[in-house]
């Protein structure tokens, strides 16, 4: 019998394709060089929570069910058999989004979904109906939506990011330009505050304009808010859903940085009315749940109970529960910062920006940031970073081949600072002939 032997060409692009790989690559190259100080990994601190949560998380969503008047057996259905597909926790994270963020919605407009990554893949598939149909996402972009995007075969158009974020001027004239070449933009994806990769955020009038922008180009607004807690001041940022009167923006959100990741568990917020054929209405997260039913039937009931019973502990309030981890973040990103200015503030050759929060610092380097270079930074120096080349799209050029991401949010302060020293060697050693003076210490 012949074994069979498959040509990688005839698989889909999304097996193969360097932009959908990034992250494997990234997990690789840590996986083989254990000792690397990973200013890399955009995951949180893994010391906020233990497994001895996990118990009484459980043990207080079981309690939070039976003051709800639920009996023995329906509280042991509803964690152990296949559930409702759009999930439990609709009137906890609605509760939350109010409370947090001043967002009113009905627990019906909430979907409970796999992480965020498949709120992404829901609401793709879910508004891009036909060939014509393209989202407009801002650059550089997260590589999960572009990803996404990718394996449905749904084209993405880049919006070029400013150092303020995405302009909302910007948006207008690329909506524009899509529909001049007769394409439906059908969606904006973007990440408003402290955004991964660039770490910018959206001035609130700027947030305002988009929401016009959108309304007249027709636009829903998928608004990505994973770090929006995490500011390095107490200054309160609206997010877009928050300023919405039109129900212009699909609002996706996660607990993993809130909560922990290994929870998998995220959602969409959709209380767009839908209208069929025969005037009835629903809501856009009703209509979804038919997606959600054929990716991955419903969110795990159990996972569901870990992130309720969390929610109940916090009074459903991610702001109150989260102040240690905000104020962990927040040394975490002034200690990036301070040693950037150490190691590098005397280096003409290197710039950085200054984000008002989040994980992520970007900066410029004299030389090109790619995976060879990645790998010898990791074997020879002992530190991760990213390329930023891994969140541009196909046919940009060399944009971000000179640029890499630095994340502040898995270590310890000192391991920060020992991080951004070796970088400093790194970057003194392998800079490109011509570039100005020597790094060092100020």
């Amino acid at each position: 019998m012949t074994t069979v032997r498959l040509a990688r060409e005839d698989l889909h692009v999304s097996v193969s394709d360097p932009e959908s790989a990034s992250m494997n690559f990234l997990n690789e190259i840590a996986a083989r060089f254990p000792d690397a100080i990973a200013l890399a990994a955009g995951r949180p601190y893994d010391g906020f929570h233990t497994t001895d949560d996990l118990d009484r998380y459980l043990r207080t969503y079981l309690a939070h069910l039976e003051g709800l008047g639920l009996t023995h057996e329906q509280r042991q259905r509803q964690l152990l058999q296949y559930g409702r597909t759009n999930g439990y926790l609709g009137d906890l994270i609605a509760r939350m989004l109010l409370v947090d963020e001043g967002i009113e919605v009905p627990e019906r407009a909430v979907m409970v979904t796999t992480g965020c990554q498949e709120a992404m893949v829901i609401a793709l598939r879910g508004l891009c109906a036909g060939p014509r149909d393209v989202v407009l996402a801002v650059e550089p972009c997260y590589v999960g939506l572009t990803g996404a995007a990718r394996l449905l075969g749904i084209d993405v158009v880049p919006v070029p990011e400013s150092a303020d974020g995405l302009d909302p001027g910007t948006v207008a004239a690329v909506a524009d330009a899509v529909r001049a070449g007769g394409r439906r933009p059908r969606a904006l994806y973007l990440v408003p505050s402290f955004a991964n990769p660039s770490g910018t955020s959206m001035p609130v009038a700027a947030r305002r304009r988009l929401l016009d922008v959108a309304e007249r180009a027709g636009l829903l607004i998928l608004e990505d808010d994973p770090y929006g807690l995490f500011g390095l001041d107490d200054e309160r940022r609206p997010t877009l859903k928050a300023l919405d009167t039109g129900q212009r923006v699909v609002y996706l959100g996660s607990f993993a940085k809130s909560c922990f990741p290994g929870a998998r568990v995220g959602f969409l917020v959709a209380d767009q009315t839908v209208v069929g054929p025969g005037g009835g209405r629903t809501l856009l997260a009703e209509e979804l749940s038919t997606v959600k039913s054929l990716l991955t039937v419903n969110t795990s009931p159990v996972a569901q109970a870990l992130v309720g019973g969390f929610l109940v502990e916090a009074g459903c309030s991610l702001r109150a529960a989260g102040k240690e981890k905000t104020a962990f973040y927040r040394h975490n990103m002034r200690t990036l910062l301070d040693a950037l200015d150490r190691w590098f503030g005397a280096d003409p050759g290197v710039r950085w920006n200054t984000p008002a929060g989040g994980f992520f610092v970007v900066a410029d380097v004299p030389l090109t940031a790619d995976e060879r270079m990645l790998e010898t930074s990791a074997r020879d120096y002992g530190v991760l970073w990213t390329p930023m080349s891994f969140f541009y799209g196909g046919g940009t050029g060399d944009r971000g081949r000179r640029s890499i991401r630095l994340s502040c949010s898995a270590l310890e302060p000192a391991l920060v600072e020992e991080g951004v020293r070796r970088l400093a060697a790194f970057v003194a050693d392998r800079s490109e002939p011509g570039r100005p003076g020597p790094g060092g210490p100020r």
